[in-house]
């Protein structure tokens, strides 16, 4: 699955584009600590949008696509902000042979986002993932650190109340 990039406008302030700086500044001379400033600037910023990533290849004196590929190669980054909920939904086998991709299809169509989109007011935002490991309850999503399972698309407009 590809990634997608935000379609939001990026915000960032400046006390995130000066931490992120003394992370570089720190790290410039050492190509080898390319992912371990992506890492701390995702840490500031919560995502990856291209205009940290240009911060990062220009700082770390590396082409913008080798900063990019790290980013869309590694699970661990990623170029859409998160909302405030974030809502992640199993499509791992056991999850989706029980109806998992109608649970996502369902959020997709009440929050108007796909996959890693996130709505315009920052509320929400919608992952798929391949597997939680929570089998036994599939199928299954969920908020931040709240687990939903035994699910069908009929639940998901109450789950979505509740973060209303």
């Amino acid at each position: 699955m590809q990634k997608k990039i935000s379609s939001l406008p990026f915000k960032g302030t400046p006390e995130q584009a000066a931490a992120l700086q003394k992370v570089i500044d720190a790290k410039k001379d050492d190509p080898s600590q390319l992912m371990g400033v992506m890492q701390e600037a995702q840490g500031i910023y919560g995502y990856l949008p291209i205009e940290v990533q240009q911060m990062i290849a220009d700082g770390m004196g590396v082409p913008l696509e080798k900063v990019y590929g790290v980013a869309t190669f590694y699970a661990q980054f990623a170029l859409s902000p998160k909302g405030k909920y974030d809502i992640s939904v199993c499509l791992g086998t056991a999850c989706y042979v029980k109806g998992s991709g109608d649970v996502f299809d369902k959020l997709s169509e009440l929050l108007g986002i796909g996959a890693d989109e996130c709505t315009p007011d920052g509320k929400f935002s919608l992952t798929a993932c391949r597997c939680i490991g929570a089998c036994g309850l599939a199928p299954v999503l969920t908020v931040n650190d709240e687990v939903y399972g035994r699910l069908t698309a009929a639940d998901v407009p109450d789950i979505l109340k509740k973060y209303q």
